[in-house]
């Protein structure tokens, strides 16, 4: 059996006085990470906190994310990251539906104190806490199957779900994580994905287990990002593709020292192959890594393997093989085995994939068959098992390394008195891989301006969810025989030249 519980205790005996966290001026070894895990754990069990009982978090990465992500589980808690960029109305929603008890956050919550029992501000009340709990022993009465963390992502019917990740889940996945990627102790990790992601989170167990070093940055900026590398001799790190190519713009134009890079990995969304040839150049040292998966896998099932030898060859377009521990099927309509190179759904099996989602069966049961996820990726897989996605069959785009669903946009859309009808959809983007585009149809006698229509949604959702461009047409949108719009004609004139339905 295996818990979060493992491996603090691995590593606070194996190597207690190494650093295993860096945080600005702060830095912790592995037994004073280990002690402050047992001190949260019991602050929380004196504010009457229970086994199962949820402790949300709202903070940039630090220390005190990494005790929390860890120590809260461990301790027979759940954790439920929130992400900061989400707004109030979808912070309030995710602690309410999950009837978080305690918040842990670096800033003013607002609202969010009206929803939960206590609010404890990181660092200091967080820190006055730790200094007057007893320590308590971590992982006891703790099964691989209870639950570690819930992770809002959003819902096709425009309402978050949380994505219910067990020890099991979290602990397999960081096995298959190591299995692809091998981690060594003299590892520094930048740790630039935010913590709140599945993605962002992958490697924290993994450094930890294999006495590795963690150096945070609290929010991305490349140019601190380049500074970390350099100072702290930073040998590996992950982030989306706008991460990498932010760092390698920059690297381009003021270069640091950045030649103890081993390995820089991406995911969250397709990379450009220019950006994987531009970082290459910038970071020559280091072998690039795509990984694919989804929050609903804790998070990841395939990992293609040193990128910058595949640059100019059909492999680039692919998300690489099956990791160790996962099996993966392209299926058909009628749910049967597709051959090689014939497109469906990629559907994933393994000790990785969720319990479910919180709270929704109807939801859980749409994507879960037989213990196995339906990712909603359409692809086809080659004959040497690499795996290649061509389109969604959510409708669901990727931005930055951000799922935004279709229907959460219409959802804020439709809220406008003057909208009569409302398309999203994901357009090519340079810089984000997709962007947010709408197509509205105004009530007849209105008259509608992009811009204004672009703000009132801001009021309402998150800033990376709103339409970076809306077209206003007056013809009704096209529709299928059951009415049901026909958004792959909206979407065809921006995808002209391209090589597949998802960028």
């Amino acid at each position: 059996m295996r818990t979060f519980a493992d491996p603090l205790k691995y590593a606070s005996r194996m190597a207690p006085t190494k650093t295993a966290l860096i945080d600005g001026v702060e830095s912790v070894n592995f037994a004073k990470l280990h002690r402050r895990c047992r001190l949260l754990a019991g602050a929380l069990r004196d504010l009457g906190l229970n086994k199962g009982d949820r402790v949300a978090i709202l903070a940039n990465n630090g220390q005190r994310y990494i005790e929390t992500y860890m120590g809260v589980p461990a301790a027979g808690l759940v954790v439920v990251p929130l992400n900061t960029r989400h707004a109030m109305a979808e912070l309030k929603y995710a602690l309410e539906d999950s009837q978080t008890k305690v918040l842990l956050t670096d800033r003013d919550p607002g609202e969010l104190a009206d929803c939960v029992e206590h609010v404890i501000m990181i660092p200091d009340s967080y820190d006055t806490m730790l200094n007057e709990a007893a320590e308590i022993e971590l992982g006891i009465n703790l099964e691989e199957s209870d639950l570690a963390g819930l992770f809002y992502t959003g819902g096709t019917t425009g309402k978050s779900k949380g994505v219910m990740l067990s020890h099991r889940n979290l602990i397999a996945n960081t096995f298959h994580y190591l299995a692809s990627v091998p981690q060594r102790e003299d590892d520094v990790m930048l740790v630039m994905a935010p913590l709140f992601h599945a993605a962002g989170s992958a490697a924290v167990i993994a450094n930890i287990w294999t006495l590795g070093t963690q150096v945070t940055l609290a929010a991305f900026e490349p140019k601190t990002a380049l500074d970390l590398i350099e100072e702290h001799g930073i040998t590996e790190s992950l982030g989306v593709p706008t991460m990498l190519a932010a760092i390698a713009e920059e690297q381009h134009v003021r270069p640091r020292k950045t030649n103890t890079l081993k390995m820089l990995a991406h995911g969250g969304s397709p990379i450009a192959t220019e950006i994987l040839r531009r970082t290459h150049s910038a970071f020559p040292t280091a072998e690039l890594v795509e990984v694919y998966g989804a929050t609903e896998l804790s998070p990841l099932c395939t990992v293609l393997n040193n990128e910058q030898n595949l640059i100019d060859t059909p492999l680039a377009r692919s998300c690489g093989r099956p990791v160790l521990g996962n099996k993966i099927d392209i299926l058909g309509p009628d749910d049967s085995p597709l051959s090689s190179g014939e497109i469906g759904e990629v559907v994933v099996r393994g000790p990785n994939v969720m319990q479910g989602y919180w709270n929704k069966p109807e939801q859980t049961a749409a994507v879960l068959v037989d213990g196995a996820y339906w990712t909603g990726d359409l692809g086809y897989m080659d004959e040497q098992g690499y795996v290649f996605l061509v389109d969604r069959s959510k409708d669901m785009i990727v931005t930055g390394g951000e799922n935004v669903y279709c229907t959460e946009v219409e959802e804020a859309l439709y809220q406008h008195p003057a909208i009569l009808e409302a398309a999203v959809f994901g357009v090519p983007d340079d810089k984000w891989g997709e962007a947010v585009w709408a197509v509205i149809v105004p009530r007849e006698g209105s008259e509608l301006e992009p811009a204004q229509v672009i703000e009132f949604c801001r009021e309402r959702i998150a800033g990376y969810k709103v339409p970076k461009g809306i077209d206003v047409q007056l013809e009704p949108l096209p529709k299928s025989g059951p009415g049901k719009v026909l958004k792959r004609e909206l979407r065809a004139p921006h995808w002209e030249g391209q090589e597949r339905s998802v960028n």
